[in-house]
């Protein structure tokens, strides 16, 4: 079989939480030998963010909450006390024969253990280094600790989520998941592979500077460019398009159904099996840009037209005509949705305390290689020796050692 795009990468992972472990993932599931460090007795702080928390054979709960489990798929777990010197040691070693380092420590956080890139870039020049944090490097903010929910605050992504000031449970709101953390996560892996590129032709490695604050603005997309370019301050608007309508939920004879309508032409096809194909001639409802400027007088009339059949009957109809629409599905449908079951996106492994359970798959795929692994490391701190031994080549006496003096 073909080998994994990253085959032969050895990722050092000091990141804990999630967008440091979420950019690690994906280049495990890539093919990379991660390496998780994680703190004796304790680990990463999300293994106990639960309840839920992983089952074990018996039903019982294990000491892994189900939040760790979502992005530290594919890894190795290693112990290491980074505050000793035995610890530091290890680290440098572990540094030494590994293409990349993953840290989401406060600026300037490792300097005090040797740990940062100063100090271990002439450990191996050929290091790529990704320090994440919530506003960079440099700055006035630098040494602010940053966390997803208040970055999407500062970062105006709340600003346009949720319902319009003055409607039924208007006001700000956070999405759902940490998507600044994600989004990091992924700028994160997508840098670092950028690196190893660059790598190739200089042969060294350098320093990757990633703040949780810059990628929010950067992923403002759209909403950032009708400022910028626009000079328009985008509002709240519930689940409505800033830039085209109809695009948002509507209510059925007995549901809500998503109407996506993108073009001009996908609006003739919805008001043709509506049964109102005169709308499109209505000089106020012609053109998306007029759609927009008559925002509440077009959703009023396909409000109406909607509410006279099922959710069934409109996604059936509507999809059979080429208009772009969908259910709004709960996590137990999106999981039991044929699609998502074909595409392998429940993965099967194997943990060291449940046994045979499920994680969310990679959504990458190859037509030559495989992506990821169904057996994936168990990830209990249980790693420690023998990833040691293996890649480091302890013996048993040096690891010992290490273990009385309290550095694993």
């Amino acid at each position: 079989m073909s080998q994994t795009p990253l085959h032969g990468y050895r990722v050092l992972d000091l990141s804990r939480i999630l967008a440091g472990p979420w950019a690690s993932q994906v280049l495990a599931d890539l093919g990379a030998q991660v390496i998780k460090i994680e703190r004796p007795n304790a680990g990463d702080d999300t293994r106990h963010w639960g309840p839920p928390y992983v089952k074990d054979s018996d039903g019982n709960d294990t000491r892994d909450a189900a939040y760790f489990m979502a992005a530290n798929r594919g890894k190795y777990s290693v112990t290491v006390d980074l505050t000793t010197p035995g610890g530091q040691a290890v680290i440098h070693d572990l540094a030494r024969v590994s293409d990349v380092l993953i840290e989401n420590y406060k600026v300037g956080g490792l300097a005090k253990y040797h740990l940062d890139y100063a100090s271990l870039e002439p450990v191996n020049p050929k290091l790529v280094y990704c320090s994440i944090t919530g506003f960079g490097q440099t700055g006035p903010y630098k040494h602010r600790a940053g966390y997803d929910f208040m970055i999407q605050g500062m970062g105006g992504l709340m600003s346009i989520t949720g319902e319009k000031d003055g409607q039924p449970g208007g006001g700000p709101q956070k999405v759902g998941v940490a998507v600044t953390d994600v989004f990091t996560g992924l700028y994160a892996a997508n840098a670092i592979q950028a690196a190893l590129l660059e790598r190739v032709q200089s042969g060294r490695g350098q320093h990757i500077d990633l703040a949780l604050f810059d990628v929010q603005a950067a992923v403002l997309a759209n909403q950032a460019t009708n400022y910028l370019v626009g000079g328009v301050i985008p509002q709240r608007l519930g689940n409505a398009h800033p830039n085209i309508v109809p695009y948002q939920v509507f209510p059925t004879r007995n549901g809500l159904i998503i109407l996506a309508v993108g073009n001009d032409h996908q609006f003739q096809k919805f008001c043709e099996l509506a049964g109102a194909p005169e709308l499109p001639s209505d000089e106020r409802f012609s053109s998306n840009a007029l759609r927009v400027e008559n925002r509440q007088a077009v959703c009023d009339q396909v409000a109406q037209l909607l509410g006279a059949a099922s959710s069934e009957f409109w996604l059936s109809e509507l999809e059979k005509c080429g208009v772009p629409c969908g259910p709004i599905n709960s996590i137990d449908q999106v999981f039991n949705d044929p699609q998502l079951l074909h595409r392998g996106m429940r993965l099967p492994v194997q943990h060291t305390a449940a046994g045979a359970m499920e994680l969310v798959g990679s959504p990458m795929r190859f037509s030559r290689t495989p992506s990821q692994s169904s057996k994936a490391p168990p990830l209990l701190g249980e790693d420690t020796e023998s990833v040691l031994a293996e890649v480091l080549g302890y013996n048993d006496v040096k690891l010992q050692a290490l273990k009385e003096e309290g550095s694993i």
